[in-house]
C-alpha cells in the first residue's frame, strides 16, 4: 500500500518559482516569529532553567520539577485557568496551521492530521508508544540514578472529577503542539528553504531536546531520540496523526499514572506534591 510522503523537491522549488528570494527570506522571518511564540520560547527558557539548576548548590539530581501545577488553591478558578491555558496553545497550534494553509489545498490532509486513516494511525501511536514510552522510562530511571536527572512530579490526582480530563487535555494540547509544530510546520518551511532530510530530522531533534532540558540530562536524551524517530516516521509515512496519538497516550499514562508510579517506586517519583499559596497562572511549557 502507498503512504503518503510530504512534498518533494519538485513541488518546493515550484511553489518558490514566482518569488524566489524574496519567499525564502520571508519564510526564515515566518519561522523565526512562530518559534519565538511556540516551543523556540519555550526551548530557550527550559535551556536557561538547566543551566540555573547546573549552578545552584543542590546537585541535578536533588532538585525536582512538576508538570501541571496548580494554578490557584480555589478549585473554580484553577480549573479556569488551566482550561484557558490550553485553549490558548491550541490557538497558536492553530496558528500554525493557518499558516501552512495554501488556496485549495488542506494543510491539515497536506500533514496528515485528519481523520481519514484513523484506524492505521491509532495503530502505528500504540506502536511507537512502546518504542519510545517504555525505554524512555527506563532512561528516566537510569538519569534518576545517575544523579543528572531532575525529580519530575507529573502531577497528582485528587478526587475532584475534573482532574483527570484536565490532564488528558493537557496531555492532548502537549502532542498537538509539539508535533505540529516540531514535524508538521518545520518540516514543510524547511525543506522549502532546500534542508535536506536528515538536517531536517536532526535539527528538529535537537530543538526538541532543548524544549525539554529543564528536567535535566536524562530527558534531553530521550527526547533527542524521540525527535529523530518520530521525523524519520514522518518522513516515511508523511503523516502527524501517529506522532500526535502516541505522544497524546505517553503524556497520558504518565500525568494519570504519576501517582500509581509514586506507590509502586517512590525513591524515583517522590511524593505527589501538595500546592502551597496562591500560584500566579504562567503558561504552560508543555
Amino acid at each position: 500500500m502507498s503512504l503518503d510522503r510530504p512534498r518533494n523537491e519538485g513541488q518546493d522549488a515550484a511553489a518558490d518559482a514566482p518569488w524566489g528570494q524574496a519567499a525564502r527570506t520571508r519564510r526564515w522571518w515566518e519561522m523565526g516569529l512562530v518559534l519565538a511564540v511556540t516551543v523556540g520560547q519555550s526551548a530557550l527558557y527550559s535551556v536557561l532553567t538547566l543551566v540555573r539548576r547546573l549552578l545552584a548548590p543542590a546537585p541535578l539530581g536533588q532538585q525536582t520539577t512538576q508538570l501541571n501545577p496548580s494554578q490557584d488553591t480555589a478549585a473554580l478558578w484553577d480549573v479556569l485557568y488551566r482550561t484557558l491555558a490550553v485553549f490558548f496553545d491550541l490557538a497558536l497550534v492553530a496558528l500554525v496551521v493557518y499558516l501552512l494553509w495554501e488556496p485549495g489545498k488542506s494543510a491539515l490532509r497536506r500533514i496528515g492530521l485528519d481523520f481519514r486513516r484513523f484506524g492505521g494511525d491509532v495503530g502505528r501511536g500504540i506502536l511507537l508508544l512502546a518504542v519510545i514510552g517504555i525505554p524512555g522510562l527506563g532512561l528516566y530511571a537510569v538519569g534518576r540514578a545517575l544523579g543528572i536527572t531532575v525529580q519530575v512530579q507529573a502531577s497528582g490526582l485528587d478526587s475532584a472529577w475534573w482532574t483527570v480530563p484536565l490532564l488528558v487535555l493537557s496531555a492532548l494540547r502537549a502532542g498537538l503542539t509539539e508535533e505540529v509544530v516540531f514535524i508538521g510546520y518545520l518540516f514543510d518551511r524547511l525543506r522549502r528553504q532546500g534542508w535536506g532530510w536528515w538536517t531536517i530530522i536532526l535539527s528538529t531533534a535537537a530543538l526538541r531536546a532543548a524544549y525539554h532540558a529543564y528536567q535535566g540530562i536524562g530527558p534531553i536524551i530521550g527526547n533527542f531520540v524521540m525527535g529523530v524517530v518520530f521525523g524519520w516516521c514522518y518522513r516515511r509515512w508523511g503523516r502527524v496523526m501517529p506522532l500526535v496519538v502516541a505522544h497524546t497516550l505517553i503524556d497520558i499514562i504518565a500525568f494519570v499514572g504519576y501517582p500509581l508510579a509514586v506507590g509502586l517506586w517512590p525513591g524515583l517519583f517522590g511524593p505527589v506534591p501538595m500546592p502551597t499559596g496562591t500560584p500566579t497562572p504562567t503558561p504552560s511549557a508543555g
